[in-house]
């Protein structure tokens, strides 16, 4: 199966943001031989320590690679299982891809400020958040998941809408609906140490860098890291004790034989020795002696270096102790933020659908009052049309005999009594449209608070990506 273009795409990008190679790549091939890999771990950790494998046999460079990987990225099947050697050795692009995914997810980790990935593209700082979230998540399965995870085919829609890809996936895009909490309970929970991330514009890699699932990945590996150089200088304290003891043994052991020659010097000196024979002994003794006291300044630096390392390890122990207790308040203040906003949650999608139902509720009787209301109108301009036609005829009969107007007093009645109904009609209109105005109020005063309710959603959002980014402090 062949690979995810895209994403293959976006990895060789990384690789030369990183300038380690004096030509853009193009090609997941162009990376056979490895030693852009060297180059690239050589800029992560500033040092040159793989500089003299550069000159050596591609074997001796995956081996470099694989102890690099399977000390630094914490996916310790890497060198083993994960990443074949042979598949490296015959120039296998999955072996390539997955070892520029490790690199990938390694440097983040070490990424002091998140605004430098801003030189990507959106549609690239995409796929490499996507890359590094599907790591995050697959951290105790990635020897089963990476490879059909980088092999998976795009379809066409998913493929010209990247960043909808990547929002169903990333922790970020996926709460603004379900994480909108009171400020009061923020503030109740929320007391997160200051982060050392300056502000940033809103980016993928930026957003996934801030969240809590990264910081706590990486106080982790912070952790770890700082267990490991621990566990280094405590082996080798414990070396240079057992060097300060055998050079104790050795002081001990020559102070006893210089004993002995002083005691066979005085010895000799009442045998009367030649002069010859006290001179070699003198000779041995001073040589003793000298070599007693390089032996008691090699203990001293010893002892010295000793003392160095046991406060070095007693600030190790510190910083251990401040990071341990760190994580763990940020995983409590979290669990608690957790459950707070999905309480809180479960309120606001509650009142929000009541307040969409009382919305559609409103709309519906503001309709049946429009077609009242138009009714009414109609109505009245039909009696309207009535009245002025008889108030015609009205006028005429006032002209007629007093007899012809006893003869149509009925319709003058008739007339007295339309002009009322048109009163009481021009009356329920009027009500009509008050209802319509008090109606209109209360529809936009509904959506006013539907858009305040909105706006607290974002603004608790960002107060929620900004109390999770406070862990890296």
């Amino acid at each position: 199966m062949s690979l995810h273009s895209t994403r293959v795409a976006a990895l060789l990008a990384w690789v030369n943001s990183t300038k380690v190679c004096p030509d853009p790549l193009n090609d997941l091939s162009q990376l056979q031989d490895c030693s852009v890999f060297i180059r690239i771990i050589h800029k992560i950790h500033g040092s040159k320590e793989g500089e003299p494998v550069l000159e050596q046999p591609l074997p001796e460079r995956i081996s470099f690679i694989h102890g690099f990987l399977q000390k630094h990225c914490r996916h310790k099947l890497a060198a083993e299982n994960l990443v074949s050697a042979q598949k490296l050795l015959d120039g296998e692009e999955l072996a390539l891809a997955k070892v520029a995914v490790l690199l990938l997810y390694h440097a983040s980790m070490n990424c002091k400020n998140p605004g430098d990935w801003n030189e990507f593209d959106y549609k690239t700082q995409v796929e490499l958040a996507s890359i590094l979230k599907f790591v995050l998540d697959n951290e105790e399965c990635l020897n089963e998941n990476l490879e059909p995870f980088l092999q998976r085919k795009a379809d066409s829609s998913s493929s010209s809408t990247s960043s909808s890809s990547f929002e169903e996936h990333s922790p970020l895009f996926s709460l603004p609906h379900k994480r909108e909490v009171r400020f009061l309970e923020l503030q109740r929970i929320s007391s997160f140490p200051s982060t050392n991330f300056p502000s940033t514009p809103s980016s993928p890699m930026g957003d996934i860098m801030q969240t809590p699932q990264f910081q706590l990945r990486r106080l982790k590996e912070q952790l770890a890291f700082e267990r490991e150089n621990r566990e280094e200088l405590e082996v080798e304290m414990a070396q240079n004790h057992k060097l300060i003891m055998e050079k104790d043994a050795q002081i001990a052991t020559m102070q006893q034989r210089i004993d002995r020659l002083v005691k066979l010097n005085e010895k000799q000196a009442e045998d009367q020795l030649e002069p010859k024979e006290m001179e070699e002994l003198r000779e041995k003794n001073e040589s003793l002696v000298g070599r007693l006291h390089e032996a008691f300044r090699q203990c001293q630096d010893l002892k010295t270096e000793k003392a160095q390392m046991d406060r070095k390890i007693n600030q190790l122990s510190e910083e251990n102790g401040d990071l341990s207790f760190k994580l763990r308040e940020i995983a409590s203040n979290m669990v608690q933020l957790q459950r707070a906003l999905n309480e809180l949650s479960e309120e606001h999608n509650t009142a929000m659908a009541q307040s969409q139902e009382k919305q559609r509720q409103l709309e519906k009787e503001l309709h049946v009052a429009l077609q009242d209301k138009k009714c009414s109108e109609e109505k009245i301009e039909i009696l309207q049309g009535k009245i002025s036609l008889l108030e015609d005829q009205l006028a005429k009969l006032e002209e007629c005999s007093i007899q012809e107007k006893g003869e149509v007093m009925g319709d003058v009645l008739k007339l007295e009594e339309l002009k009322q109904e048109v009163s009481s009609l021009t009356a329920k209109g009027a009500r009509l449209e008050e209802e319509k105005q008090q109606l209109d109020s209360l529809v936009t005063s509904l959506q006013s608070s539907l858009s305040e309710s909105h706006r607290a959603q974002e603004r608790l959002k960002r107060d929620l990506q900004a109390r999770a980014a406070e862990g890296q402090a």
